[in-house]
């Protein structure tokens, strides 16, 4: 009976290939045929800021953050700004607690309340020595039913992620595949080619393009990887990501198979991911 347990255990290892179906299987294949109940999920809706209130710079690009108020800002789930962030020296600040994404008391991620469609996205950032953070863009405050209770699942499991990270010094860029969680990947998707990232403590210029579908990232002036939403490749992606369909996140997989609901459009976001993390000159341009 050991040696048929210890045989069993083994062959739930094994991610990709396994055939065990055992309750305890990562296998997405396996879960996919386990999958049955409907999904529990709820998209909130909030009132939006009017972008006509907003200053306009002369190229055209409404001004997110001028360094002087964190006016249109809030935290995901939230209707205010988490204490964990603050308007520091011109720079949008997340004050480091050391807790990574188990976040502190009164932290959270920060949105800017509109929901953005076709869009060119510019900021700088700039990490601590071993800082983690991220931009998410087209994501959806999410609820669902825990024990009982609805909760907000993490922003993470409705939107992309441009990695914003310390390459040398944090484990996450040792992770993923070929470098698809350093800093300006699709986070543990598509790898930043070239990964041109300036050190901690420098800034560095982030640029993000979304029009029908088509995404771009950019850092530091250079083109660093493209995607296209919605498409068979894009399903593939999530196929083989840790969304896929059945997997660990099955909510996450519905919601960005068809990134930005019905209506292709949602929020963008800074992570709180429990780091010391700097942004600055936040700007977008619509492109309807």
């Amino acid at each position: 009976m050991a040696a048929t347990a210890a045989m069993l255990l083994a062959s739930c290892q094994n991610k990709c290939k396994c055939n065990c179906n055992c309750a305890s299987c990562a296998c997405c294949e396996n879960k996919q045929q386990e999958e049955a109940a409907p999904l529990d999920y709820t998209i909130v809706e909030k009132d939006q800021v009017d972008l006509t209130q907003l200053k306009q710079d002369e190229d055209g690009y409404y001004v997110l953050f001028d360094g002087t108020s964190l006016d249109g800002w809030r935290g995901y789930g939230q209707d205010a700004v988490p204490a964990s962030w603050e308007n520091a020296d011109g720079a949008i600040h997340l004050k480091g607690s050391g807790t990574g994404e188990a976040q502190a008391e009164g932290g959270g991620d920060l949105i800017f309340a509109h929901k953005f469609g076709n869009f060119t996205l510019e900021l700088e950032y700039k990490v601590s020595k071993g800082g983690n953070s991220g931009i998410f863009y087209m994501a959806q405050e999410v609820t669902t039913t825990v024990d009982g209770k609805q909760e907000y699942l993490p922003i993470w499991q409705s939107s992309s992620e441009y990695q914003v990270l310390d390459n040398e010094n944090h484990v996450d860029a040792q992770l993923g595949v070929d470098g698809n969680r350093q800093s300006a990947s699709l986070y543990d998707m598509i790898p930043a080619k070239p990964q041109n990232a300036n050190p901690f403590g420098e800034w560095n210029k982030a640029k993000i393009v979304v029009f029908k579908g088509t995404v771009i990232h950019y850092q530091n002036d250079e083109k660093v990887l493209e995607y296209h939403l919605w498409t068979p490749k894009w399903e593939e992606m999530l196929a083989a990501s840790k969304f896929c369909k059945g997997g660990d996140f099955p909510i996450a997989y519905e919601l960005m198979i068809n990134m930005g609901g019905e209506k292709h459009e949602g929020y963008f976001g800074l992570q709180d991911h429990g780091d010391d993390v700097w942004y600055r000159n936040v700007r977008i341009k619509v492109m309807d």
